[in-house]
């Protein structure tokens, strides 16, 4: 360090040099100048300050701008208002349009489409499911979206000479040829990169199967006759589409109701297929998809590469599973796997098509026990284990935050364990906080720190902690690339801890 200082005293430019590499290596991965910071399991603002509203939408290029259309729901507006107030007012409001060049800075253009109170077309039971195309015959550009109202059920069309709109109202498509009870269930609209537009969706009742149908080619207000892609019994919504490498991609979410989900995908060369069998997108299992339902995918292509974000709806019926309404990650693609990282925070550089990790990044998955929906033992992400007959732990209401958080309880004397393993970390020093409450009375009951390449760690935790209190483990040196973390207990009958809200940061 002395031969680096005096060389940087003697060459003020490689001084400077320096510095701003430093600054710009985040993570283990360096961020470009023209990055930005997306931070996810916030609520997020536009550029005025204000909340964004935008569930179940769709993004469109045009140029170097990106619009993004969505719905504002009146119960969206009380949850932000009050985040530990569970409610399913689910009543429209408007549809809202968003413009940004970087894809993290999001202006406001207005509301495109305003719901109405006198029984005409925009006085709705459901407007949801926006997408967005381009009709370069017409020069309009068109919102295609879920539609029951004054103007029946099914898919509906909206046009305007802007993309900032407003949009007027064209029709409803009551029935889509070759679908399984005529409607759409969940859908998208897929822009291809030859100019063509189509709506991917499952069919209403049921679900179970999943379509690609192109918008008719003139106008874009028609669903043309459907392919039928695939077929499962379970069913799948939240389906949304995207190409990477001249492959397709058709992704959805189990039937949970809004709820979090692994993601489900499906790929082919060809749009309409034949498709592969399906399978789990990777890591979206480990905190079901950040706690979101699949909503949407971003091409960010750029001079140096092209990054798919996949945007996940944090639903929830607007309370409970996570703050937030719209949480974005990038893929990663392992020859035409795809994997998703799921990040607190991460840098996107839109010119460039490239993202980083942030240095305020969260490595921790399912931090605060909101994936998992309901009560039960086994928790997204974490491992257990017991030396008893029946599990002690398990996820409780009454979190530090959102509805949920991990116990070690038992009715007789136990040994137990909740524990994750982190893996791919950046070498470097990182610090673990976690919030914790306690009965005490515990033989032995800690957080602990180990598998890092350093001596474990510990911060006991079997005193009386009445009410939750954040504790901290610093100077973590990770130096293999991994760590665990782990609520550790030996208690007697009736004893119990409680942890929530964990966090692993590199310094």
């Amino acid at each position: 360090m002395n031969q680096g200082k005096s060389l940087q005293q003697r060459v003020p430019f490689l001084s400077f040099l320096f510095l701003f590499m430093m600054a710009c290596f985040i993570g283990g991965t360096s961020a470009s100048a023209a990055s930005q910071k997306l931070t996810n399991d916030v609520f997020w603002k536009d550029t005025s300050g204000n909340p964004i509203y935008s569930q179940g939408g769709g993004v469109l290029k045009v140029g170097s701008k990106y619009y993004w259309y969505g719905v504002k729901y009146n119960g969206a507006v009380t949850y932000y208002n009050n985040p530990t107030s569970l409610n399913s007012d689910a009543s429209f409001n408007a549809i809202t349009c968003y413009s940004s060049t970087d894809l993290v800075n999001w202006k406001f253009e207005g509301n495109v489409v305003t719901a109405a109170s006198d029984g005409s077309t925009w006085d709705t039971d459901w407007v949801g499911r926006i997408g967005a195309a381009y009709n370069s015959t017409t020069q309009k550009y068109v919102l295609v979206m879920q539609y029951q109202g004054p103007n029946g059920k099914g898919t509906a069309f909206a046009t305007s000479s802007t993309p900032t709109g407003a949009f007027t109202y064209d029709h409803v498509q009551t029935t889509i040829t070759n679908v399984v009870n005529d409607r759409t269930g969940d859908q998208a609209v897929f822009n291809d990169d030859d100019g063509k537009a189509y709506l991917v969706f499952s069919n209403a009742g049921g679900r179970a199967n999943v379509y690609i149908s192109p918008l008719r080619t003139s106008d874009y207000l028609n669903v043309e006759p459907a392919t039928q892609i695939f077929n499962v019994s379970a069913g799948r919504e939240g389906n949304a589409m995207f190409k990477y490498n001249g492959v397709y991609y058709v992704c959805g979410s189990d039937l949970h109701g809004w709820n979090a989900s692994q993601t489900y995908c499906i790929s082919s060369t060809n749009i309409y297929g034949p498709y592969s069998s399906e399978f789990v997108m990777g890591n979206t299992n480990k905190d079901f998809s950040h706690v979101t339902q699949t909503g949407l995918f971003v091409n960010v292509q750029g001079t140096a590469g092209t990054t798919i974000l996949f945007g996940g709806d944090r639903w929830s019926d607007f309370a409970g599973n996570g703050i937030g309404y719209n949480q974005w990650m990038p893929l990663s693609f392992n020859g035409t796997t795809p994997s998703m990282n799921s990040l607190s925070e991460f840098n996107i550089d839109a010119a460039t098509g490239t993202w980083s990790t942030s240095s305020g990044n969260n490595y921790v998955l399912n931090p605060s026990y909101e994936a998992d929906r309901v009560s039960q033992n086994s928790l997204a992400g974490w491992q257990t284990w017991t030396n008893a007959s029946t599990n002690p732990n398990a996820n409780v209401l009454g979190g530090h935050s959102g509805r949920w958080a991990a116990k070690q309880t038992g009715s007789a004397a136990y040994s137990a364990t909740r524990y994750q393993d982190i893996t791919n970390l950046p070498n470097g020093t990182y610090t673990l906080k976690t919030w914790v409450k306690s009965s005490g009375g515990q033989t032995s009951a800690y957080i602990y720190v180990s598998n890092y390449g350093g001596s474990e760690l510990r911060y006991n935790v079997n005193s009386v902690i009445s009410s939750w209190m954040q504790i901290t483990i610093p100077n973590i040196n990770v130096t293999n690339g991994s760590v665990r973390i782990a609520l550790y207990s030996v208690a007697n009958a009736g004893n119990w801890v409680s942890a929530d809200d964990w966090s692993l940061i590199k310094n």
